[in-house]
């Protein structure tokens, strides 16, 4: 029996209704032009990093079914910029997206297939009917499963059409740089820059655009060997290590190969490339320990907090080749610590590393996505992506889905974590001034500068602003630029200038330090999504999750699942909030606050295996989780039930 009629009914899929379309040539699609394939519609918005695993998840599935399937990616913005259609164009162009992406800076569709976070996949069969609602990260074997059983039912029904989709590739539009990260300076005066979109290092001379020499062939993939042969996946972070530790480790660079989710190594010398850490399997919350995803959780009665990082008990004894990484972003030496700080962006969290001894550790953050401060245990952090040091050995931390400007304090009572600027996941905009009102909006990199004030590159702003930590205050030094994503501090002049990376304009470019920064207050915003009416009170929430065909769920030591629920303000939520089994919960909504935002975690392990049957030995086991923040508005009428898909089916 297909997923298309288990719940007994089929539900007919919404038109798609946006701005325009990408990568189709100028057609402007509908369903009808669909009809006769599998569509797998892609909710998305360039910010996000869970969305970015997804698009590469999705690629050999899309390449093995490429006559039968069509992705159409919904791109349905959480920031302002990414309303930007140019700004889009650029994201698709970047992320090597080839298939359709419709622009739905409304939310229409959005709305239409009640999507409630990033990433949502909606899969539709060839009659046009709904067949799946999935959630977050690590779907692509059971979409692979449900995708056969359609062709199989469809081909049977003569209902299944083969043959090309709608993908029309657009213009390149890049030179000798393409979309580039980072930038760390090397001895001699010239630069190294993670070429990002080419998929390889280039050195540039001091002027910024002569190129001295490249590393790594410029196919995307992972491969170690000489500079002429070793590949990348979209490198970010690149960090230069001091002379005596280079000689003990026996290379100078570490490089952040952020898809390859790996640590590779570089000598300047020789331009031989290496892998130093990570195994290539994208790493999971809990991932040392994953089909146990509620076995150190409460009891499904009674709610539980536990501030231990998440996955790090993997790690003590583990040799780096072995460890699982997620994304990291970038690299920053801390002469303090005396390892490699790592801004960890797939599991919001901040790592460490020894180039010596090759330790990898968890140094800050739960895993949990938001915004909190206290210990570094206890810490959340959202697709933290830029680092820096300052002259005390505080590490400067750009969070970008938070637009916040973060700090971790390291002293003999160990490390703690506080905000500078910025306030939480859906709060954004372009205002300087005092930290406690100040804005930013998805800031990619830090530097300190000489004064002792943390640069930031304010991506989405397209500017660079200053947070001076004597006076508490935001001011902006340079506007104008496109999605700068790292900043650096250049003293090779008499007066010390900055380097800019322009990810946006494929270029690199030095601005001076203005000795009278700018004020700008163009406002505070807030992501806008469509609010739940909701009554206070009993409020019963159901996470929906069938296990791909193939699975089950994974209950050998007690229930596999697991919610862990928030509320912002605080007071929105009188009782059922905090950590426990299960994937239903009983919740009560205050009575005397208007609206707010419920911050959902849900968590399912599943095996290989069949439904009633054993797991096998060694069966591969898999982790779903999704993360949401639900805007709610207190109302009477409102509902009494909250239903969400981590996998539901229809």
């Amino acid at each position: 029996m297909t997923e298309t009629v288990r719940a007994g009914y089929r539900v007919r899929a919404s038109e798609l209704e946006g701005r325009n379309w990408l990568n189709t040539g100028g057609r402007q699609l509908n369903l009808e032009d669909l009809r006769g394939k599998i569509v797998l519609l892609d909710f998305w918005t360039f910010c996000c990093i869970n969305c970015l695993h997804v698009l590469d998840e999705l690629r050999p599935l899309e390449e093995k079914y490429s006559d039968v399937l069509v992705t159409v990616g919904v791109h349905s913005p959480k920031f302002e910029h990414e309303a930007d259609p140019v700004a889009l164009a650029a994201a698709v162009e970047r992320y090597e997206i080839h298939h359709p992406v419709l622009d739905d800076p409304e939310l229409l569709t959005w709305q239409a297939y009640t999507a409630r976070a990033w990433p949502t996949l909606v899969v539709l069969d060839p009659e046009g009917y709904i067949v799946a609602h999935l959630s977050g990260e690590g779907h692509a074997a059971g979409l692979e499963s449900l995708v056969a059983e359609l062709v199989e039912e469809h081909e049977a029904k003569g209902t299944l059409h083969r043959g090309d989709g709608p993908y029309v590739p657009a213009e390149p539009s890049a030179g000798d740089l393409r979309f580039p990260g980072k930038v760390t300076a090397l001895p001699g005066g010239t630069f190294l820059v993670a070429d990002t979109g080419h998929h390889r290092l280039v050195e540039l001379d001091a002027d910024l655009t002569a190129v001295r020499r490249t590393i790594g062939d410029g196919t995307k993939g992972w491969q170690d060997g000489s500079a002429e042969t070793a590949r990348f996946n979209e490198p970010q972070g690149v960090a230069l290590l001091p002379a005596d530790v280079a000689e003990k480790a026996g290379y100078d660079v570490v490089v952040a190969d952020t898809v390859n989710h790996r640590l590779r190594s570089v000598n300047l010398a020789t331009g031989a490339v290496r892998t130093i850490a990570g195994n290539g399997v994208q790493r999971l919350l809990d991932a040392g320990n994953q089909t146990k995803a509620g076995a150190s959780s409460a009891g499904s009665g009674e709610a539980a907090d536990n501030s231990v990082p998440a996955d790090s008990s993997d790690l003590a004894d583990a040799r780096p080749l072995d460890v699982s990484l997620s994304s990291p972003w970038d690299l920053v030496w801390s002469a303090k610590l005396q390892r490699l700080v790592i801004a960890m962006a797939g599991t919001h969290q901040i790592f460490s590393f020894d180039p010596v001894s090759g330790a990898v550790a968890v140094l800050a953050g739960t895993g949990l996505e938001g915004l909190l401060d206290g210990a570094a245990s206890a810490a959340w952090f959202a697709q933290s992506s830029g680092l820096a040091e300052d002259g005390d050995g505080n590490l400067w931390v750009a969070d970008s889905e938070t637009s916040a400007l973060r700090r971790l304090t390291v002293d003999e009572a160990g490390v703690t974590v506080d905000t500078a600027v910025g306030t939480g996941l859906f709060d954004f905009g372009f205002r300087d001034g005092d930290s406690s009102v100040a804005r930013l909006q998805h800031p990619l990199g830090v530097a300190v500068l000489p004064d002792g004030s943390v640069a930031i590159a304010d991506t989405y702003n397209g500017a660079v602003r200053r947070y001076d930590p004597a006076t508490g205050t935001v001011s902006t030094l340079a506007r104008g630029l496109s999605e700068p994503s790292d900043v650096l501090v250049d003293t090779s002049s008499a007066e010390p200038l900055l380097i800019v990376v322009e990810s946006n304009r494929h270029q690199l470019v030095r601005l001076p330090i203005p000795k009278e920064a700018q004020s700008v207050d163009e406002g505070a915003r807030q992501t806008q999504r469509p609010k739940t009416a909701v009554e206070s009170g009993p409020l019963s929430l159901t996470v929906r999750f069938a296990a791909p065909k193939g699975q089950k769920l994974d209950d050998r030591w007690g229930d596999p699942t697991q919610l862990k629920i928030s509320a912002s303000p605080e007071e929105l939520l009188v009782s059922g909030g905090g950590t426990a089994t299960g994937l239903t919960r009983e919740l009560v909504l205050s009575d005397t606050v208007t609206e707010g935002v419920l911050h959902i975690t849900a968590r399912a392990a599943a095996c290989d295996g069949e439904p009633g049957g054993e797991i096998p030995d060694h069966a591969a086991c898999h982790m779903y989780q999704q993360d949401w923040g639900i805007p709610v508005v207190l109302q009477a009428g409102g509902d009494s039930e909250l239903v969400l898909d981590l996998r539901g089916l229809d």
